[in-house]
């Protein structure tokens, strides 16, 4: 799995599943992100092959993300994903049998849609993830694209995402 939290929100923006996940894979995920989220400052990230990689290194490069690397053996630099996927193992993969990669990847989605939509964070003020991020999105004017508005987003407050992270546009963690 290839898991991206918004460290601002908390919300769940991905969660890749198959069999291996390659640099390919990952840049593939983030560019899905980006369209519909936008840029991240950025992203806070593991040692993995997928992440030391030339092609996520270019791809940062591109659009101007840096690549926050977590110091190997870490874990707790990267505490916002590391906490989602305790959650994760905990309350989805361990509770569950998956026949097929098909039946993985269904339950998987269902289980990070009740996450960011039916479970308050502590941290939110015991709000949804996706209500604390709706909320934030209202302060935000209108624009054409998602990009347009977390930069406008960010000079009111900062944001991060997990798996990889994103600061002050926004913060991503990736794990």
């Amino acid at each position: 799995m290839f898991n991206v939290v918004d460290a601002f929100t908390r919300e769940c923006l991905a969660i890749e599943v198959d069999t291996s996940l390659s640099a390919r894979r990952v840049v593939a995920v983030l560019d899905r992100l980006v369209w519909k989220h936008g840029l991240p400052e950025t992203l806070r990230i593991d040692n993995g092959p997928e992440f030391i990689s030339e092609m996520l290194d270019r791809w940062a490069a591109r659009h101007g993300v840096r690549l926050d690397f977590i110091q190997p053996g870490k874990p707790t630099q990267n505490a916002h994903v590391e906490s989602f996927n305790g959650r994760f193992r905990d309350e989805c993969l361990s509770e569950d049998r998956f026949p097929t990669l098909a039946r993985a990847r269904l339950e998987i989605e269902r289980w990070g849609v009740d996450y960011n939509t039916q479970r308050p964070h502590s941290a939110l003020g015991y709000v949804t993830p996706k209500m604390f991020a709706d909320q934030a999105r209202q302060k935000v004017p209108p624009s054409a694209g998602a990009a347009a508005a977390l930069d406008g987003f960010a000079e009111q407050a900062p944001r991060q995402f997990i798996a990889c992270e994103h600061q002050d546009r926004s913060m991503i963690e990736v794990n």
